[in-house]
């Protein structure tokens, strides 16, 4: 991944927009990371693949929450419960 600083993102920014298109560009300030610049296209698979993940790690805990006998309604109690 390349790295610029923010002064250079600020003086350069079509040539970020650019290398964004190509590769993820972190951006420092003070030495320090504090973003990344990517494409739209890349943006949009990473957040489509961490959905794919959620709703696949959602299904196996209902699948393993109603094997193990747990009913919406048991589940209700159970919130309900301040204890």
């Amino acid at each position: 991944m390349k790295t610029i600083t923010a002064r250079e993102a600020k003086n350069r920014f079509g040539q970020l927009l650019d290398a964004a298109q190509r590769t993820p560009v972190s951006v420092t300030k003070n030495g320090r990371a504090v973003t990344v610049m990517l494409s739209t296209e890349l943006y949009d698979q990473l957040r489509g693949s961490a959905w794919e993940r959620l709703a696949t790690t959602m299904d196996a805990m209902a699948e393993e929450a109603s094997a193990s006998g747990l009913t919406d309604a048991k589940l209700d109690a159970l919130l309900a419960d301040e204890s």
